[in-house]
């Protein structure tokens, strides 16, 4: 079956499709989020710039587009127009992926990856995402101890409270004091 958009229109429909941000993306960080996950985006100093990474736990998250990333699921079915450029094209990015894993691996991180297809809801999300990261973050070596669970939003990353420097009001210490009894 022939392409139905000449090779100008196909070309400029898919330079338009992009690396970060996109749907299933920002979907996976609000759900991650709404959990009571915080996280730092697109860490490029990082092997294969995870799409979030969470820090303190040592868990990067990949969200990957099912087409792009060769999920063997209904989205992902190759054109039928220039079969091998897309083959080859996938398998690299499926080999690029696999190489990105293992050398997070190798610095000490667990890889979560989260896949367009599985991703269908923002509840559907936050489940996965809860289930996964803290699946990992019980079982891991880093320090895990406030994984809490709570009836009413299922399970929940809670922060550790942040303690707060004690320090004498500069105003009290350098200034002398004042008399106000008028004496």
């Amino acid at each position: 079956m022939a392409d139905r958009l000449t090779r100008e229109q196909r070309s400029r429909n898919m330079a338009a499709v992009r690396s970060k941000n996109t749907a299933p993306e920002v979907l996976a960080r609000r759900a991650a989020h709404r959990v009571g996950l915080r996280f730092r985006l697109h860490r490029s100093d990082l092997p294969g710039s995870p799409d979030f990474v969470l820090p303190r736990l040592g868990i990067a998250v990949f969200v990957h587009g099912c087409f792009w990333h060769g999920h063997r699921c209904r989205r992902s079915k190759l054109p039928k127009s220039n079969v091998e450029f897309w083959t080859e094209k996938i398998g690299k990015n499926r080999d690029r992926d696999r190489k990105a894993r293992a050398a997070l691996a190798k610095l000490g991180w667990r890889v979560v990856v989260l896949w367009q297809c599985r991703l269908p809801d923002l509840e559907t999300a936050e489940k996965r995402i809860s289930s996964e990261v803290l699946r990992l973050a019980r079982s891991g070596r880093r320090s895990c101890r406030n994984v809490v669970s709570t009836p009413s939003r299922g399970n929940r990353l809670k922060s550790a409270p942040r303690r707060r420097r004690t320090t004498a009001n500069k105003t009290d210490r350098d200034t002398p004091s004042v008399d106000r009894s008028g004496r």
